[in-house]
């Protein structure tokens, strides 16, 4: 198992592999996601127009097994930005985690917090940022498809340092697994303070 970190349009190779990595983890809860290759591809290319994003990949052997994603905020599109922007915060001094997936046998391996890691140096070195910031989709408790036992990821969030700001909102549209059209999806982000 080995670390990889790719910037800008270096990510352009990846994207597909980052793209079916992301249709196989978010078509679990709580994202229950029904993407095809394409809507990933376009979606993924805004990272690789970004000359200061960052691409952390997991690899076992060459294979791409986990990732995680960031980008200066003023980069992302104005769905992400805006909720910032109305709330008075500057989206120019805020970098951006757009995901972290990784296939289910490898987590628990440290992964996940080696991705925080990585993306919260990488935003630190840029020197220019006061918060890192991602956002979450909310599903109500009662969802029919919550599978039993199922465990939000706020405990692990918060021990990494961050705070939800349910003030912080958006939403975006795409199709469930049940689903024969997009709806909308409520969002709201999460942030922490880079300390130099």
């Amino acid at each position: 198992m080995h670390i990889r970190l790719l910037q800008g349009a270096a990510i352009a190779p990846h994207i597909d592999n980052l793209a079916r990595l992301r249709l196989t983890v978010f078509r679990d809860f709580p994202y229950l996601y029904d993407g095809t290759l394409a809507y990933e591809a376009r979606y993924l290319s805004t990272y690789a127009e970004s000359p200061e994003s960052l691409f952390v990949l997991a690899l076992d052997g060459e294979r791409v097994v986990g990732a995680s994603t960031g980008l200066p905020m003023a980069d992302e599109t104005e769905a992400f930005q805006r909720p910032f922007r109305e709330q008075g915060w500057d989206p120019e001094r805020i970098f951006y985690f757009g995901e972290s997936v990784l296939l289910g046998e490898y987590r628990g391996t440290g992964l996940g917090v080696r991705f925080f890691a990585e993306r919260e140096d990488y935003a630190r070195r840029l020197g220019r940022f006061d918060f890192c910031a991602f956002c979450a989709v909310e599903r109500p408790v009662e969802h029919p498809r919550r599978p039993p036992g199922y465990q939000p990821l706020n405990d692990f969030w918060g021990r990494r340092g961050y705070h939800h700001h349910p003030e912080l909102r958006t939403e975006f549209h795409w199709r469930d697994l049940d689903e024969d059209t997009e709806s909308a999806k409520p969002m709201s982000f999460w942030l922490k303070e880079l300390n130099p």
